[in-house]
């Protein structure tokens, strides 16, 4: 077997990026994207009955058979416990995604980590995503950035 060293994007044909949104914090790294050029995705999912609104997003996006091109993570904001409109936000995250990257907006997952019961800064989300995806390339420094976004 050989062994590959690098991160996501030592893989052909992967990108990342990561931002300082200022979800929570100010100059803190806490936005990733990971984009394939290629069509892909596959999920594995909690059985947990509380389930927090990215994870009912992502299962939905899986299930549905639409091949997944870019994740979205943000850290600081879980959006876990936040009803219709955390969901609703999952939505208009993918969407920005979308319009940024010109793909599918159901091919988009989306991943978030921090407090549980907040709304998201979603205009702050948006502008995020506009600035990984003019950031976004296969180097080892991205692929590296976007997995230390917390």
């Amino acid at each position: 077997m050989e062994i590959i060293t690098g991160g996501v994007t030592a893989a052909t044909g992967f990108e990342a990026a990561s931002t300082a949104a200022g979800i929570k914090y100010q100059d803190r790294t806490d936005m990733a994207l990971v984009y394939s050029q290629a069509l892909c995705g596959s999920g594995n999912f909690t059985t947990n009955v509380v389930k927090a609104a990215p994870v009912k997003w992502d299962r939905q996006v899986i299930e549905s058979g639409v091949p997944v091109q870019a994740v979205i993570v943000n850290s600081g904001i879980a959006n876990a416990c936040t009803g219709e409109e955390g969901f609703g936000y999952c939505k208009e995250t993918a969407e920005a995604a979308a319009e940024a990257l010109n793909i599918r907006a159901e091919g988009v997952t989306i991943g978030s980590t921090g407090v549980i019961g907040m709304q998201l800064p979603i205009e702050k989300v948006k502008a995020g995503i506009r600035v990984l995806a003019e950031k976004k390339n296969s180097s080892l420094d991205n692929g590296t950035d976007a997995a230390r976004a917390s």
